[in-house]
């Protein structure tokens, strides 16, 4: 079937993905006005007077972590390459327990707005800057890929420009984010959850039934190679092994959850540990499934495709069409299906959006602006001012999905980029929580050396793959089933061939793009540690256990675990800045 056989949106489809975001922006404007008279607006805004509910922020923290990157990119994995990315779910499990047991705690018991703030108590106020300058360079390079994977399927369904529909949807995204803060952020997440997850499993069903059967689709992705989940081979040049998928994302996902503002903004906002800890579990058993929703959609791409593919045959423009190709072949007999399907990919990517906007604007606010200050603004005047950052942000972030359409294959460019800052963030963080005797120089050398370490090597992969002097193995496909007409279009496109290109790459532009992480991470640490021995070690070492994971606890305060923070601790905590805080409100 052609492109110009599969129908567009009708009247339904347009209905429903309409409603999504007339719902998402009544949310917003709900919450502005409900929370108009709030005394304390900042907290209010980024972080939901913290009594926000079990059930809305795991939704959020999933709708957050999941965006249409995963809902296209990993289908278009699982069809070009294999299966073994689906193995990243064992490192997500695992993941949770880490942030449970390791961060969460340190972070809950210092109760800060902005996690950047522990970089100021463990070390100096410059090491808190360097860390919030690396998450706002995260997001920016984050956001832009996440509003073009739905631009992409949107024009797939409609034929509407994705230029033209990005900054439309955008807008609205930035106007509830900007009006309702953080419970306007979750509510919408947690409606757009809901819609994701219906999008995926219809998909999933239909897709099974139009195949043939689970039996079928499996026996075709079997008979093609592509079902491989242990590849034990230890080479770290090689795209995907069970080693760089589990261990080397494992970092990566460490890095994305466990230190990150968007994370440690909605546990905060729960009223207590316990309540943070479960809402994180919650969050690992939804990725894990919408993840793996996601992945087996990709196999049965396959198998409805598996003689006539259509990225070879030139009906779609990328393998990352794949699944908005599929959706409108399947959508012949169910009325409505691209509408929940598209208000699903929208959804995910609105939720991420919105998540990082939030937090971007507190942590300019708290980290950069706040500081600055002589005489600290109003709680009225500090919420607007973060409400025109949203705005601000939000604009630049549209503006940058024109460069992502140059970016080769959503997964590995999403997580190419956010190695970059991945890396030496963790590192950084762990450096503080593990080793009481690293100090704010090593912190902050380590993680600029780390930094551009990777950054040199994500860049540089990603020109070498623009170029086509990297390319990697594909799993086959066949044209022997397709139509008459398919076939003649596609010997006229044939004859078109680029010369080969025999250039060998540079060795790091070789490694796995899963190892990225775990470079900055290691450099950040082993470097901080270094530059601390020969610089002099933190003088506020063991000064208050709060700063340390309770992992190091028996080892650093064996005589005195209750020791407190000291009192100049507390004069960089800024206890006067939270005395100025009561007396503004």
């Amino acid at each position: 079937m052609t492109m110009e056989e599969l129908r567009l949106f009708d009247l339904v489809d347009w209905a429903i993905f309409v409603v999504m975001l007339g719902v998402s922006a009544a949310v917003g404007v709900y919450y502005a006005w409900n929370d108009r008279k709030t005394p304390d607006a900042v907290a209010e805004y980024l972080v939901g007077g913290k009594t926000m509910r079990v059930f809305p922020i795991s939704m959020s923290l999933i709708a957050s972590y999941i965006s249409g990157i995963a809902l296209l990119g990993f289908p278009a994995e699982m069809y070009v390459y294999g299966t073994q990315l689906w193995a990243t779910v064992i490192g997500d499990a695992l993941v949770s327990l880490t942030m449970a047991i390791v961060y969460l705690p340190v972070f809950y018991g210092l109760q800060i707005t902005s996690s950047y703030e522990y970089l100021e108590l463990r070390f100096s106020p410059a090491v808190r800057l360097l860390g919030s300058i690396i998450f706002l360079i995260k997001m920016l390079l984050y956001i832009p890929i996440v509003v073009y994977v739905p631009a992409l399927a949107f024009n797939h369904v409609t034929g509407i420009d994705m230029h033209i529909v990005s900054p439309i949807v955008c807008a609205v995204c930035i106007f509830y984010t900007t009006l309702g803060g953080l419970k306007a952020v979750v509510w919408t997440d947690t409606i757009q959850t809901i819609v994701m997850f219906g999008g995926v499993i219809i998909v999933a069903i239909l897709g099974t039934i139009k195949a043939g059967g689970f039996s079928q689709v499996w026996s075709r992705n079997v008979h093609s190679g592509r079902i491989e989940f242990f590849n034990m081979d230890p080479d770290p040049t090689i795209r995907h092994t069970f080693w760089s998928v589990v261990v080397g994302n494992y970092v990566n996902w460490l890095a994305s959850c466990s230190v990150n503002q968007m994370m440690v903004q909605r546990c905060l906002s729960m009223p207590n540990l316990r309540k943070a800890k479960i809402t994180i579990i919650i969050m690992a058993v939804g990725i894990i499934s919408i993840v793996s929703l996601s992945c087996y959609t990709g196999t049965i791409i396959y198998a409805a495709f598996h003689d006539c593919d259509p990225v070879k045959t030139h009906q779609i423009r990328k393998p990352d069409q794949l699944l908005p190709f599929f959706v409108m072949k399947i959508a012949q007999s169910v009325p409505g299906l691209p509408g929940v399907f598209v208000s699903g990919v929208f959804s995910a990517a609105l939720s991420t959006m919105s998540t990082g906007l939030n937090s971007m604007s507190g942590v300019i606010y708290e980290d950069m602006i706040n500081p600055l200050l002589k005489r600290p603004l109003s709680q009225v005047a500090a919420s607007r001012l973060m409400k025109l950052l949203v705005v601000f942000i939000g604009t630049i972030c549209v503006g940058l999905v024109f460069l992502v359409d140059k970016l080769s294959g959503l997964i590995q460019a999403g997580k190419s980029l956010s190695g970059i800052t991945a890396g030496p963030l963790l590192g950084i963080f762990t450096l503080g929580m593990f080793f009481p005797q690293a100090n704010s120089r090593g912190a902050l050398v380590g993680a600029v050396l780390s930094l551009n370490l990777v950054a040199w090597i994500s860049l540089g992969t990603q020109a070498a793959l623009a170029k086509g002097v990297i390319t990697y193995p594909m799993k086959p496909v066949s044209t022997d089933g397709c139509s008459p007409e398919i076939q003649k279009r596609f010997s006229n496109f044939s004859g078109i061939r680029k010369d080969a290109i025999t250039v060998e790459p540079f060795f790091l532009y070789r490694l796995s793009y899963l190892w990225y992480t775990w470079i900055g991470f290691l450099t950040a640490i082993l470097v901080g540690l270094f530059v601390s021995w020969l610089t002099g070690t933190n003088k506020y070492q063991q000064a208050d256990k709060k700063l340390y994971t309770p992992i190091v606890h028996r080892f650093l305060f064996p005589t005195n675990p209750d020791k407190l923070v000291t009192t100049e601790l507390r004069k960089i905590n800024g206890e006067g800045r939270s005395n100025q805080r009561a007396t503004n409100s």
